[in-house]
């Protein structure tokens, strides 16, 4: 919250979303934020690809969204009892499309021109840590996404 707060004026003027308490979106509010965005952020628990069908979003064509920052892949007692209750109704198949290179490869496939994502999991002060970064250089510096990736990942 401090973090959005801190970069809200840098921000364009159409800033929307589901923040923390606001409750999980359904599948038809995940299609309208990604269709409507020009950059979408997810910041969340376990994967991106758990919250949302990987049919529907194969079925989405979303041009429109020019980067996709996914700073997911954190872990808590809850969130891996509520990912290990999900996947035992989940294919191996369907488990593997979550993984971060291929929800990577599904974003791109829907028209989404980058991804920024985590690679493993981590925590969530390592990803307030990288959200910080990733809004000063793309927002205060208007550095580009590869700059501001590689800032990252020194």
């Amino acid at each position: 919250q401090k973090i959005l707060e801190k970069y809200h004026d840098l921000f364009t003027l159409q800033w929307e979303g589901v923040i923390g308490s606001m409750g999980a979106p359904s599948q038809a509010e995940w299609e309208q934020l990604l269709t409507n965005c020009s950059a979408f952020l997810f910041y969340g628990m376990e994967r991106f690809m758990s919250h949302v069908l990987p049919n529907w979003l194969v079925a989405m064509n979303i041009p429109k969204c020019r980067l996709v920052i996914l700073l997911d892949l954190v872990r808590s007692q809850q969130s891996y009892q509520r990912i290990k209750n999900s996947d035992i109704h989940k294919s191996c198949l369907r488990i593997a499309l979550e993984r971060p290179t291929e929800t990577a490869m599904l974003l791109s496939l829907t028209g989404v021109g980058c991804v920024i994502a985590t690679q493993w999991y981590t925590s969530l002060e390592e990803n307030a840590e990288r959200l910080e970064s990733l809004f000063e250089n793309l927002l205060s510096f208007g550095k580009t996404t590869g700059q501001t990736v590689y800032v990252l990942q020194k």
